[in-house]
């Protein structure tokens, strides 16, 4: 497993498992502090996908999964009621044009709901998607440098005024201006030299 997050509602947590290329989803039971599994208690990946992180809709029923070792990411509609996850699209994170190698990292979302953000660890990018809001669908509208090597986290500030991306392998954090209304990314020509950096959090009030 990779990651254990909660739902917007508070009542799920979602756990992607790179080992087993399925999406867990577990119930949970305040009183007791319980992890208690949900039925169906998982859904399944394509073969060597390689689930890895979730980003769920702020507004809409939608979660996103991105795929680590094929690139992809999944759109799922996620039942609130039942804590269940429906696929019904998936789409590449790299250009059709780009034949290199490729590992997916990093998706977020903005708080409007209208852009999708992943990173590519071989492209060295972060694609950015277009979001369908009337039927959750995804569609990329363009890829913007990270200005370094393999992204494996971005971040963006509390107040989605500026995004983080986190160069590993180039021991960098470069920061991006981000429009809300375009969804497009724009360097700021900040660069913070840090020793593998592979996550930000802000702290916020």
């Amino acid at each position: 497993p990779h990651q254990a997050t909660f739902d917007l509602t508070g009542r799920f947590v979602v756990v992607p498992d790179k080992g087993l290329d399925i999406v867990l989803v577990f119930r949970f039971d305040a009183e007791r502090g319980k992890l208690v599994p949900c039925d169906p208690p998982f859904v399944k990946a394509r073969y060597g996908a390689i689930p890895r992180h979730i980003a769920f809709h702020p507004k809409r029923p939608y979660a996103y999964v991105v795929n680590e070792q094929d690139s992809t990411v999944n759109a799922y509609h996620w039942d609130t009621t039942r804590g269940e996850l429906k696929p019904f699209q998936r789409v590449p994170t790299t250009p059709t044009h780009y034949v290199g190698d490729n590992m997916a990292a990093e998706i977020a979302i903005s708080p409007s709901g209208k852009f999708l953000y992943a990173s590519n660890r071989g492209h060295d990018s972060i694609v950015i998607y277009a979001v369908d809001s009337a039927t959750g669908m995804i569609e990329p509208i363009g890829w913007e440098s990270v200005q370094g090597k393999k992204p494996r986290f971005f971040g963006p500030d509390p107040d989605w005024s500026h995004l983080y991306a986190a160069n590993q392998d180039s021991h960098t954090i470069v920061v991006f201006g981000v429009n809300h209304e375009t969804g497009k990314l724009t360097p700021t020509g900040q660069v913070i030299e840090t020793g593998s950096p592979s996550c930000v959090v802000f702290k916020t009030k």
